[in-house]
């Protein structure tokens, strides 16, 4: 990339981490709570599901206080019975993007969460969405940070509405605005609605920008805020 593609990316995750702190929270959480945050992320991979109650209820002494905690800080999504049901970039909800990883048919919350789990994880990923605007199908074969299949999606973005970012939940708010655009006349018309709030991002930016935020997430220094 460029040094002006660099910097773009580099404010975005900047910007993004002040409205979800995930990699801040996550350096707070005494060291048990860290490990089974992150076992949930790789539960998603390993077994095409997130953990349930009964098995956080085996990792840690009191479970009400865990979810309590992991709810609070907008870390894990979980359903009226405790059920956890999202981790980002996770979904057991309905979601249009569909990710295929490690033999399992996942979904993320939005487009920026499929493009993360390749690099977070280290497999292959196939990505089956669809263009925001005009519902044409978007299919990307991603290898950690390279697109595979990159002549067939050149003219594939990633946008954002900054501005979505509503309450307490980016699963219910910021992350129904993070999407992809197939096209570049799509993809400038969705912006100039809005050119305060919304902002695009080439393809392999937007892997980068997912990568840069996500990833950092699953190493145990961050966890315990060391370097």
């Amino acid at each position: 990339m460029s040094t002006d593609a660099r910097v773009k990316v580099s404010n975005a995750i900047e910007r993004l981490n002040a409205i979800l702190p995930l990699g801040q929270r996550l350096q707070r959480l005494d060291p048990t709570l860290a490990a089974l945050y992150r076992n949930i992320l790789r539960s998603y991979v390993a077994s095409g599901r997130s953990l349930t109650r009964s098995e956080i209820a085996s990792q840690v002494n009191d479970v009400d206080a865990a979810i309590d905690v992991l709810k609070a800080n907008d870390m894990v999504v979980f359903d009226e019975n405790g059920e956890p049901v999202g981790a980002y970039p996770f979904t057991m909800e309905p979601r249009e993007h569909r990710v295929d990883v490690n033999g399992h048919r996942l979904r993320c919350m939005c487009a920026l969460d499929a493009l993360a789990v390749s690099p977070m994880f280290g497999l292959q990923t196939e990505i089956n969405s669809s263009c925001a605007v005009t519902g044409e199908a978007v299919k990307i074969e991603q290898r950690d940070r390279d697109i595979v299949n990159d002549d067939e999606n050149h003219d594939v973005y990633f946008g954002i509405n900054w501005n979505a970012a509503a309450n307490n939940c980016c699963a219910t708010s910021l992350c129904t605005e993070m999407l992809f655009l197939k096209g570049g006349a799509t993809a400038d018309a969705w912006r100039d609605d809005a050119p305060d709030d919304r902002e695009i991002f080439s393809l392999a930016e937007a892997v980068a920008f997912a990568a840069g935020f996500f990833t950092p997430l699953l190493h145990e220094r961050t966890a315990r805020g060391s370097s």
